[in-house]
C-alpha cells in the first residue's frame, strides 16, 4: 500500500475555464418493465459543487445515481464523469460513493477492514486520518457484526473516503444514524468540500438539505421538477409565515375576519398566523390594522417546497441559472 496527502482541489471555477465538468448526465432513460424509473433526465455538475437530490420514494433517485457509479447503464442517453466513462473514474479512485446498504465482513473489525480496503488501492489516505476524520477511532478495535447500523454507515464513509476522491455520491449517508453521528457525518463532509470535493447526496432530512447544499435537485415520478440553488427554490415554491400579536380580542378577532378572505390564516391566544406567497403585499395591509403589539416573518422551508412541486409533478421547473 502507498500513501497520498491529499492533492490540490479543482473546484467549480473549472468548468467556467473550459475543464470538463464532474459529471454530465444527458437525456438519460431507464426503465424495469413497464415502469419509467428515470424518464429523460438532464443536469450537469460542476467541479466543487454541492447538490442535494430530493424526491420521494420512487423518484428516480437511486436509479439515477447507480447509472452515474455503473451500477447499472441507461436504457437511452450518456452519462460522463470528468469527461470520461463513470468505470474509469471509479477504477482511477476519483469517484467514491456512500450508500445505503452493502456488505460488510462482520468477522472483521473496523481497523482491520479499512486496512484490508486501503491495501488493495493504488493510492491511499492514511488509516488513522480517516478513522479519525469519520469518527471511528474509538471503536476500531469493535467487530463489525457487533457494529450499530450507523456505526456501519460510518463503516462505510471511510471506505468511501480512502482513495482521496475528487467526487463524492452519497445515497442517504445518516440512514440509521443518531443526531450526534449525523452532526459528525456532517462535520467531516464540510471539511471535504472545504478541500474542493465534488458531493451529490440524497437524503430524506430536508434539513440538511438546507443546512448543506447551495444548490438542489427535485426529482418525481423520473422527472427533474426542480433544479436550482436550494434558497431560490424555497423562496419560489414555499410559503412564507407572518405572525402578529394583538393587544386585544377584538383587534384580533377584526384583522382575522378580514385577512381569511386574503389568505390562510389561523389563530391561538393573543396570536394571529398568515401565509401566503405575496408575503410583502400581506404585510402591507396587515399592519394598517389598530392594536398590533408585535410581527414576525419566517421564512419558507424547503419542506414546504417539496411537498408542493412533489404534488405538481412536473408541471414547474427552475433553471440553475435562475438560483
Amino acid at each position: 500500500m502507498s500513501t497520498a496527502s491529499s492533492p490540490a482541489r479543482r473546484t467549480s471555477r473549472d468548468h467556467a475555464s473550459g475543464v470538463e465538468p464532474a459529471l454530465v448526465v444527458e437525456d438519460v432513460h431507464k426503465s424495469f418493465g413497464k415502469v419509467r424509473a428515470v424518464d429523460g433526465v438532464s443536469f450537469t455538475v460542476g467541479r466543487g459543487e454541492i447538490v442535494a437530490l430530493l424526491g420521494p420514494n420512487g423518484a428516480g433517485k437511486t436509479t439515477t445515481l447507480d447509472m452515474v457509479l455503473d451500477l447499472s447503464r441507461p436504457d437511452a442517453g450518456s452519462i460522463s464523469v470528468f469527461g470520461g466513462n463513470p468505470r474509469k473514474a471509479i477504477d482511477d479512485g476519483r469517484l467514491s460513493a456512500l450508500l445505503q446498504s452493502g456488505g460488510l465482513l462482520r468477522e472483521y473489525t473496523v481497523y482491520e477492514i479499512v486496512a484490508m480496503v486501503s491495501g488493495m488501492l493504488t493510492a491511499s489516505r492514511p488509516i488513522g486520518e480517516i478513522l479519525e476524520r469519520t469518527n471511528l477511532t474509538e471503536i476500531a478495535k469493535r467487530q463489525i457484526g457487533k457494529c450499530s447500523g450507523g456505526e456501519q454507515q460510518r463503516v462505510r464513509f471511510a471506505l468511501a473516503l480512502l482513495s482521496n476522491p475528487e467526487f463524492i455520491i452519497l445515497d442517504e449517508p445518516t440512514a440509521g444514524m443518531d443526531v450526534n453521528a449525523r452532526r459528525h457525518f456532517w462535520e467531516a463532509m464540510h471539511a471535504e468540500a472545504e478541500g474542493g470535493t465534488t458531493i451529490i447526496f440524497a437524503t430524506h432530512y430536508l434539513a440538511e438539505a438546507e443546512a448543506f447544499a447551495p444548490r438542489t435537485i427535485i426529482m418525481n415520478r423520473g422527472k427533474i421538477v426542480a433544479d436550482g440553488g436550494t434558497a431560490q427554490i424555497r423562496h419560489n415554491f414555499g410559503t412564507q409565515h407572518i405572525k402578529l400579536t394583538f393587544d386585544t380580542q377584538e383587534n384580533l378577532s377584526a384583522a382575522s375576519a378580514h385577512m381569511a378572505r386574503r389568505a390562510t390564516v389561523s389563530r391561538s391566544a393573543d396570536t394571529l398566523s398568515i401565509s401566503g406567497p405575496d408575503t410583502v403585499a400581506l404585510v402591507r395591509e396587515v399592519i394598517a390594522f389598530p392594536g398590533i403589539s408585535s410581527i414576525s416573518i419566517t421564512d419558507q422551508s424547503l419542506e414546504e417546497a417539496f411537498e408542493q412541486l412533489t404534488d405538481v409533478g412536473d408541471e414547474a421547473a427552475v433553471s440553475p441559472k435562475e438560483s
